[in-house]
């Protein structure tokens, strides 16, 4: 990680306010603030969104008991504790819009990072705290613990096993968060929220599935008194935002004089809806934009659908293709058609009504974003961890589909430039560099189906009896011999038509 500019000033507490003439910065005093939310998970999008939404109600005079405390779970977040220490949680976050204009301001929500392989007692402290009442989580879609083939939880899962060993000190979420818990009950305290920002449908019944499988294991009337105590509201949160490059952090140094280690840079839209379901109150998250509804459900779904499921339609042909940059993908007229016949011709139909959104509306605003060349997202960011994001997002919609007799074809395409993609080359002959918790099973199948056609769509714990379909199958075969003998535009091309 390249360090900014010697000539920069690093952003702290002591030297923030030195940089007030240039941007917005906290100007509220961050020394009297509460931890009330403790948060897993602080990278870039939670900082983006979340601690963004929770700032602004600070900068407002309100939630001034309810800042955030992070935690990181891996080892590799001590590289992110190191920098949150020693810039007093502050960062930068830089928001751009497709006209190239810029939006900067410092960010002063976070008080304080803990590093639970460090420390795992003060992390389970600082939960059972009566201070904390609301705990949320950014883990990703793999850090759940799901089955793909059932949907429900992996009770054989290694770290839940290794969490439930007797004497173990917790080392997951659900293990650090479960201990908390037990600790709050044990001391007469109330229970609190456990609040899923991760783009999973369903995230807090999701939460909380896993919470109740792993406390029942560990002591039933612990499970009990969560279920009785604990609340779980389902969130759909929206927000472009690439990994920081050494680029942001140089332009940062350059424009606004700020040495910040790890800046945050993110499209222009912003959106959190979120159920209203918290068990010892909340911030005004409404007053800072948040829409807060009873039935997350029709958002979310529509999120999923389009959102997440149009940049796996994009990213492997796009990267197979030569393209890099997500913008550039998105600003080739057939890859913009072909994203859009998905949406409106196998998405759209699965969806539900979703109140004040009008969705051909929203499709193209979709393009728009993903057009936007000022993020510069990537596409080999869109094409990571590929086994927790297709199982949960596109093989429902094309079961769905299939049922109902509908168009599979664009989802065969998308599952078969996976394939393709998985071998690991792209089509110049370079070196894909596969970023997958799955990746020697995804390139072992991708590189026997040269051979043996069905390989990769015979993985049931991705893909279920999709392999049994002969209609999808017939979809899924011809993508795929387009792909290998004329190449991935020549894919999108036709699906553009």
């Amino acid at each position: 990680m390249t360090q900014p500019a010697a000539s920069a000033t690093p952003l702290s507490d002591s030297t923030m306010a030195s940089f007030g003439s240039t941007l917005p910065v906290p100007t509220y005093d961050r020394s009297g603030l509460t931890a009330g939310i403790v948060h897993f998970g602080v990278g870039g999008f939670h900082r983006a969104h979340q601690a963004m939404y929770l700032d602004r109600l600070l900068s407002g005079g309100q939630a001034r008991e309810w800042a955030i405390l992070g935690v990181g779970v891996l080892p590799s977040d001590a590289r992110m504790k190191s920098v949150m220490d020693s810039q007093d949680g502050l960062y930068t976050l830089v928001s751009k819009a497709p006209d190239g204009s810029r939006d900067a301001r410092v960010i002063g929500s976070i008080i304080g990072y803990l590093l639970a392989p460090e420390d795992p007692e003060a992390v389970i402290e600082a939960i059972a705290a009566p201070t904390v009442r609301i705990v949320s989580m950014t883990i990703t879609e793999g850090g759940y613990c799901i089955d793909p083939v059932t949907g429900g939880v992996d009770p054989d899962h290694p770290a839940l096993r290794a969490d439930l060993a007797p004497g173990a000190v917790p080392s997951t979420v659900f293990g650090l968060v479960t201990e908390a818990l037990a600790r709050r009950r044990d001391r007469g305290l109330p229970g609190l929220t456990v609040m899923s920002c991760d783009n999973i449908q369903g995230n807090g019944d999701t939460a909380r599935s896993v919470f109740a499988a792993f406390a029942q294991r560990r002591d039933p009337d612990l499970a009990a008194w969560i279920g009785r105590e604990v609340t779980f509201p389902n969130s759909m949160v929206d927000r472009i935002t690439p990994a920081t490059t050494d680029a942001d952090r140089e332009q940062i140094a350059a424009d606004l004089g700020i040495a910040d280690a790890w800046p945050v840079v993110c499209e222009d839209f912003e959106q959190w809806v979120l159920e209203d379901d918290f068990a010892q109150g909340r911030p005004a998250w409404e007053d800072a934009g948040v829409q807060l509804v009873d039935d997350v459900e029709p958002y979310e779904l529509m999120k999923l659908r389009l959102l997440n499921i149009s940049h796996q339609a994009l990213c492997y042909p796009g990267y197979l293709a030569g393209y890099r940059l997500v913008h550039d993908v998105c600003q080739d007229a057939d890859f913009a058609r072909y994203l859009l016949n998905y949406m409106e011709q196998e998405a759209t139909p699965t969806l539900r009504p979703v109140p004040g959104v009008d969705i051909d509306a929203y499709r193209h605003q979709l393009i728009s974003r993903f057009s936007n060349a000022a993020v510069r997202d990537t596409v080999q960011r869109l094409c990571a961890e590929s086994s927790d994001r297709i199982p949960k997002w596109l093989v429902p919609i094309i079961r769905e589909n299939l049922a109902a007799g509908r168009s599979i074809r664009y989802g065969a395409a998308i599952i078969a430039c996976w394939t393709r993609y998985a071998e690991g080359t792209d089509e110049a002959g370079g070196t894909i560099e596969i970023v997958d918790r799955l990746r020697g099973q995804v390139m072992e199948a991708a590189a026997l189906s040269r051979t043996e056609p069905l390989a990769f769509l015979r993985q049931q714990d991705l893909f279920l009896d999709l392999a049994e379909q002969p209609v999808f199958v017939q979809a899924y075969l011809e993508a795929l011999g387009i792909l290998r003998t004329r190449g991935a535009a020549a894919l999108v091309g036709g699906l553009a038509g």
